[in-house]
Protein backbone atom coordinates (compact mmCIF):
# COMPACT_ATOMS: atom_id res chain seq x y z
CA UNK A 1 0.00 0.00 0.00
CA UNK A 2 1.04 3.49 -0.87
CA UNK A 3 0.96 5.82 2.01
CA UNK A 4 0.61 9.84 1.62
CA UNK A 5 2.47 11.75 4.26
CA UNK A 6 -0.04 12.88 6.25
CA UNK A 7 0.59 17.11 7.32
CA UNK A 8 -0.25 17.10 10.95
CA UNK A 9 2.10 13.78 11.73
CA UNK A 10 4.63 13.88 14.16
CA UNK A 11 6.31 10.49 12.51
CA UNK A 12 5.62 8.00 10.49
CA UNK A 13 3.13 5.76 9.94
CA UNK A 14 3.96 2.38 8.57
CA UNK A 15 1.43 0.22 6.96
CA UNK A 16 0.42 -3.19 7.61
CA UNK A 17 0.85 -4.18 4.01
CA UNK A 18 0.60 -7.87 4.79
CA UNK A 19 -2.58 -7.21 6.27
CA UNK A 20 -4.61 -5.20 4.04
CA UNK A 21 -4.73 -4.37 0.50
CA UNK A 22 -5.18 -1.00 -0.80
CA UNK A 23 -8.52 0.59 -0.29
CA UNK A 24 -11.38 -0.39 -3.41
CA UNK A 25 -14.41 1.05 -3.86
CA UNK A 26 -16.86 -1.63 -3.29
CA UNK A 27 -20.14 0.79 -4.63
CA UNK A 28 -22.18 3.55 -3.07
CA UNK A 29 -24.65 3.97 -0.67
CA UNK A 30 -28.10 3.93 -2.86
CA UNK A 31 -30.48 5.24 -0.56
CA UNK A 32 -31.56 8.42 -1.22
CA UNK A 33 -32.55 9.15 2.59
CA UNK A 34 -29.12 9.60 3.82
CA UNK A 35 -27.64 12.46 3.05
CA UNK A 36 -24.40 12.17 5.74
CA UNK A 37 -24.12 8.76 6.65
CA UNK A 38 -22.72 9.57 10.85
CA UNK A 39 -22.39 5.49 11.01
CA UNK A 40 -21.86 2.74 10.17
CA UNK A 41 -21.40 -1.24 11.72
CA UNK A 42 -21.71 -4.57 10.40
CA UNK A 43 -24.19 -6.96 11.17
CA UNK A 44 -24.28 -9.76 13.28
CA UNK A 45 -26.89 -11.82 12.09
CA UNK A 46 -26.60 -11.42 8.27
CA UNK A 47 -22.49 -11.45 6.71
CA UNK A 48 -23.03 -9.05 3.88
CA UNK A 49 -24.97 -6.97 5.55
CA UNK A 50 -24.64 -3.02 6.79
CA UNK A 51 -26.30 -0.97 8.77
CA UNK A 52 -25.71 2.84 8.67
CA UNK A 53 -27.68 5.99 10.07
CA UNK A 54 -27.98 9.92 9.53
CA UNK A 55 -26.55 12.69 11.09
CA UNK A 56 -28.33 14.69 13.78
CA UNK A 57 -31.81 16.63 12.89
CA UNK A 58 -33.01 13.54 10.58
CA UNK A 59 -35.64 11.06 11.52
CA UNK A 60 -34.81 8.39 13.73
CA UNK A 61 -33.61 5.62 11.38
CA UNK A 62 -31.36 2.49 10.74
CA UNK A 63 -30.67 2.09 7.24
CA UNK A 64 -29.77 -1.51 5.83
CA UNK A 65 -27.35 -2.22 2.99
CA UNK A 66 -25.48 -5.06 1.55
CA UNK A 67 -22.14 -4.72 0.83
CA UNK A 68 -21.88 -3.18 -2.49
CA UNK A 69 -24.64 -0.57 -0.94
CA UNK A 70 -27.90 -1.43 -2.15
CA UNK A 71 -30.71 -0.58 -0.15
CA UNK A 72 -32.09 -3.60 1.80
CA UNK A 73 -34.71 -1.71 4.20
CA UNK A 74 -35.36 0.99 6.38
CA UNK A 75 -35.99 0.52 10.34
CA UNK A 76 -37.23 3.09 12.20
CA UNK A 77 -36.49 3.36 16.17
CA UNK A 78 -39.25 3.99 18.44
CA UNK A 79 -38.12 5.30 21.96
CA UNK A 80 -35.12 7.56 19.99
CA UNK A 81 -34.57 10.93 19.02
CA UNK A 82 -31.92 12.00 16.59
CA UNK A 83 -30.54 15.14 18.31
CA UNK A 84 -27.16 14.48 17.21
CA UNK A 85 -26.56 10.76 15.86
CA UNK A 86 -22.74 10.32 15.18
CA UNK A 87 -21.77 7.00 15.23
CA UNK A 88 -23.09 3.39 15.09
CA UNK A 89 -21.58 0.23 17.11
CA UNK A 90 -22.83 -3.53 16.74
CA UNK A 91 -21.89 -6.31 18.87
CA UNK A 92 -23.23 -9.59 20.60
CA UNK A 93 -23.65 -10.03 24.30
CA UNK A 94 -25.46 -12.61 26.41
CA UNK A 95 -26.58 -14.32 23.48
CA UNK A 96 -28.15 -11.99 21.38
CA UNK A 97 -27.24 -9.43 18.25
CA UNK A 98 -27.59 -5.67 18.94
CA UNK A 99 -26.91 -2.11 17.77
CA UNK A 100 -25.68 1.04 20.04
CA UNK A 101 -26.79 4.20 18.38
CA UNK A 102 -24.24 7.09 19.45
CA UNK A 103 -26.35 10.48 20.17
CA UNK A 104 -22.84 11.96 21.17
CA UNK A 105 -22.63 14.70 18.75
CA UNK A 106 -22.25 18.32 20.22
CA UNK A 107 -20.22 20.94 18.02
CA UNK A 108 -20.08 23.35 20.69
CA UNK A 109 -20.09 21.32 23.51
CA UNK A 110 -23.33 22.98 25.31
CA UNK A 111 -25.36 19.59 25.67
CA UNK A 112 -25.74 18.61 29.78
CA UNK A 113 -25.51 14.97 28.92
CA UNK A 114 -25.11 12.63 25.69
CA UNK A 115 -26.96 9.46 24.76
CA UNK A 116 -26.84 6.21 24.35
CA UNK A 117 -29.69 3.80 22.75
CA UNK A 118 -29.35 0.11 22.48
CA UNK A 119 -31.40 -1.89 20.72
CA UNK A 120 -32.21 -5.52 19.44
CA UNK A 121 -30.59 -6.02 15.73
CA UNK A 122 -33.34 -5.80 13.55
CA UNK A 123 -34.79 -7.54 10.26
CA UNK A 124 -35.44 -4.48 7.70
CA UNK A 125 -38.28 -7.22 6.08
CA UNK A 126 -39.64 -6.63 2.60
CA UNK A 127 -41.65 -3.53 3.88
CA UNK A 128 -40.22 -0.46 2.75
CA UNK A 129 -40.44 0.69 6.55
CA UNK A 130 -40.15 -1.55 9.39
CA UNK A 131 -40.65 -0.54 12.89
CA UNK A 132 -37.94 -1.65 15.99
CA UNK A 133 -37.67 -0.92 20.04
CA UNK A 134 -35.50 1.00 21.87
CA UNK A 135 -34.51 -2.11 24.64
CA UNK A 136 -32.67 0.32 26.80
CA UNK A 137 -31.14 4.32 27.24
CA UNK A 138 -27.39 5.40 28.48
CA UNK A 139 -27.64 8.87 29.39
CA UNK A 140 -23.99 10.16 30.40
CA UNK A 141 -21.86 13.07 31.23
CA UNK A 142 -17.91 13.63 30.47
CA UNK A 143 -15.79 14.02 33.88
CA UNK A 144 -14.53 17.76 32.58
CA UNK A 145 -18.57 18.63 31.87
CA UNK A 146 -19.71 19.11 27.96
CA UNK A 147 -17.49 17.91 24.91
CA UNK A 148 -17.40 17.03 21.44
CA UNK A 149 -17.17 13.26 20.09
CA UNK A 150 -18.22 11.14 16.81
CA UNK A 151 -16.46 8.42 17.89
CA UNK A 152 -18.13 4.58 20.10
CA UNK A 153 -16.93 1.53 20.03
CA UNK A 154 -18.13 -1.50 21.96
CA UNK A 155 -16.10 -3.63 23.88
CA UNK A 156 -18.65 -6.33 24.63
CA UNK A 157 -16.36 -9.09 25.77
CA UNK A 158 -15.85 -7.13 28.27
CA UNK A 159 -18.78 -5.10 28.12
CA UNK A 160 -17.85 -1.46 28.30
CA UNK A 161 -18.02 1.40 25.57
CA UNK A 162 -15.70 3.58 24.46
CA UNK A 163 -15.67 7.28 23.31
CA UNK A 164 -13.37 9.20 21.76
CA UNK A 165 -13.33 13.05 21.70
CA UNK A 166 -12.99 15.09 18.84
CA UNK A 167 -12.20 18.59 19.13
CA UNK A 168 -9.46 18.03 22.03
CA UNK A 169 -5.71 17.76 21.22
CA UNK A 170 -5.07 15.19 21.62
CA UNK A 171 -8.08 13.16 21.93
CA UNK A 172 -9.78 11.83 24.85
CA UNK A 173 -10.16 7.97 25.14
CA UNK A 174 -13.55 8.00 27.61
CA UNK A 175 -15.06 4.65 28.85
CA UNK A 176 -18.58 3.95 29.96
CA UNK A 177 -20.45 0.79 31.33
CA UNK A 178 -22.45 -1.30 28.68
CA UNK A 179 -24.54 -2.24 31.60
CA UNK A 180 -25.10 0.34 34.10
CA UNK A 181 -25.86 -0.71 37.41
CA UNK A 182 -28.51 2.64 37.70
CA UNK A 183 -30.40 2.45 35.00
CA UNK A 184 -32.44 5.46 35.37
CA UNK A 185 -29.06 7.78 36.17
CA UNK A 186 -26.92 9.41 34.47
CA UNK A 187 -23.36 7.76 34.48
CA UNK A 188 -20.15 9.99 34.24
CA UNK A 189 -17.81 8.61 31.71
CA UNK A 190 -14.46 7.11 33.21
CA UNK A 191 -11.57 9.41 31.38
CA UNK A 192 -8.79 6.41 30.19
CA UNK A 193 -6.47 9.27 28.88
CA UNK A 194 -4.70 10.77 25.74
CA UNK A 195 -4.14 8.75 22.20
CA UNK A 196 -1.31 10.64 21.04
CA UNK A 197 -0.92 7.26 18.49
CA UNK A 198 -2.60 9.57 15.91
CA UNK A 199 -1.37 12.45 13.65
CA UNK A 200 -1.59 15.58 15.63
CA UNK A 201 -1.88 18.95 14.47
CA UNK A 202 1.04 21.73 13.44
CA UNK A 203 0.39 25.45 14.35
CA UNK A 204 -0.27 25.94 10.67
CA UNK A 205 -2.54 23.14 10.41
CA UNK A 206 -4.46 24.96 13.65
CA UNK A 207 -4.05 28.18 11.45
CA UNK A 208 -5.73 26.82 8.16
CA UNK A 209 -8.38 25.00 9.62
CA UNK A 210 -11.03 27.44 9.35
CA UNK A 211 -10.47 28.98 6.51
CA UNK A 212 -9.63 25.70 4.09
CA UNK A 213 -12.44 23.97 6.47
CA UNK A 214 -9.96 21.20 7.29
CA UNK A 215 -9.49 19.45 10.29
CA UNK A 216 -7.98 16.42 8.88
CA UNK A 217 -6.40 14.95 12.23
CA UNK A 218 -9.88 14.75 13.86
CA UNK A 219 -11.59 11.27 14.75
CA UNK A 220 -14.60 10.99 13.07
CA UNK A 221 -15.52 6.81 14.12
CA UNK A 222 -14.30 3.61 15.89
CA UNK A 223 -14.84 0.54 15.83
CA UNK A 224 -13.99 -2.66 17.75
CA UNK A 225 -13.38 -6.06 15.89
CA UNK A 226 -16.27 -8.67 17.51
CA UNK A 227 -13.25 -11.13 18.71
CA UNK A 228 -11.21 -8.01 20.75
CA UNK A 229 -7.88 -8.34 19.01
CA UNK A 230 -7.98 -5.42 17.05
CA UNK A 231 -9.36 -2.23 16.85
CA UNK A 232 -9.53 0.69 13.69
CA UNK A 233 -10.00 4.54 14.24
CA UNK A 234 -11.16 7.24 11.32
CA UNK A 235 -9.90 10.62 11.12
CA UNK A 236 -11.29 12.69 8.01
CA UNK A 237 -8.54 11.38 5.95
CA UNK A 238 -7.15 7.83 6.67
CA UNK A 239 -7.65 4.78 9.46
CA UNK A 240 -5.65 3.39 11.73
CA UNK A 241 -5.65 -0.05 12.58
CA UNK A 242 -4.90 -1.15 15.69
CA UNK A 243 -4.10 -4.66 17.35
CA UNK A 244 -4.34 -5.96 21.01
CA UNK A 245 -2.00 -7.88 23.01
CA UNK A 246 -3.45 -10.22 25.54
CA UNK A 247 -4.74 -8.56 28.22
CA UNK A 248 -3.99 -5.03 27.58
CA UNK A 249 -6.00 -2.33 28.67
CA UNK A 250 -7.74 -0.23 25.26
CA UNK A 251 -5.78 2.95 26.33
CA UNK A 252 -2.68 1.31 26.14
CA UNK A 253 -3.21 0.06 22.70
CA UNK A 254 -4.40 3.39 21.43
CA UNK A 255 -0.89 4.51 22.87
CA UNK A 256 1.40 2.44 20.40
CA UNK A 257 1.97 3.08 16.70
CA UNK A 258 -0.95 2.06 14.20
CA UNK A 259 -0.93 1.11 10.70
CA UNK A 260 -2.29 4.13 8.53
CA UNK A 261 -4.75 2.28 6.11
CA UNK A 262 -4.78 5.45 3.46
CA UNK A 263 -7.96 6.64 1.68
CA UNK A 264 -6.16 8.08 -1.61
CA UNK A 265 -7.75 11.08 -2.89
CA UNK A 266 -11.10 10.19 -0.38
CA UNK A 267 -11.45 12.84 1.60
CA UNK A 268 -14.55 14.16 4.50
CA UNK A 269 -14.26 10.62 6.04
CA UNK A 270 -17.12 9.95 8.45
CA UNK A 271 -17.74 6.15 9.41
CA UNK A 272 -16.06 2.85 10.02
CA UNK A 273 -16.98 -1.07 10.51
CA UNK A 274 -14.41 -3.79 10.68
CA UNK A 275 -16.25 -7.21 9.51
CA UNK A 276 -17.42 -9.67 12.12
CA UNK A 277 -14.57 -12.28 10.91
CA UNK A 278 -11.69 -9.11 11.04
CA UNK A 279 -11.29 -9.90 7.23
CA UNK A 280 -12.32 -6.28 6.07
CA UNK A 281 -12.63 -2.80 6.93
CA UNK A 282 -15.04 -0.41 5.37
CA UNK A 283 -15.52 3.49 5.83
CA UNK A 284 -17.89 5.82 4.16
CA UNK A 285 -17.51 9.41 3.45
CA UNK A 286 -19.99 12.53 3.93
CA UNK A 287 -22.40 13.31 1.19
CA UNK A 288 -25.34 11.91 -0.77
CA UNK A 289 -24.91 8.45 -2.38
CA UNK A 290 -21.02 8.22 -0.22
CA UNK A 291 -18.84 5.86 -1.77
CA UNK A 292 -18.55 2.90 0.22
CA UNK A 293 -14.82 1.97 0.89
CA UNK A 294 -13.38 -1.42 1.43
CA UNK A 295 -10.01 -2.78 2.93
CA UNK A 296 -9.47 -6.46 2.75
CA UNK A 297 -7.35 -8.83 4.06
CA UNK A 298 -8.35 -11.32 1.27
CA UNK A 299 -4.89 -11.80 0.16
CA UNK A 300 -3.60 -12.85 3.51
CA UNK A 301 -6.33 -15.47 4.17
CA UNK A 302 -5.27 -16.78 1.07
CA UNK A 303 -1.92 -17.48 1.49
CA UNK A 304 -2.80 -18.61 5.08
CA UNK A 305 -4.76 -21.45 3.02
CA UNK A 306 -1.69 -22.50 1.13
Amino acid sequence: MVLAAHAGAQSGYAADTTAFGKVIEAGRLENTSIREASGLARSHLMADRLWTLNDGGSSPELYAHDLSGQTEGTVRVVGARNVDWEDLASFESRGRAWLLIADIGDNNSRRDHCTLYVVEEPDPGEQERSRTQVDRVIHFRYPEGARDSEAAAVDAINERILLLSKRSIPAMLYELPLYPEDAHAIVIAKRLGAVDSLPQPTGQDLQRALPEKSWHWQPTAADIAADGRSAAILTYRAAYFYTRDPEESWIETFRREPSRLDLDSARLAESIAISPDGMAIFVTLEGRRPPLLRFSRDSLKNQERQ
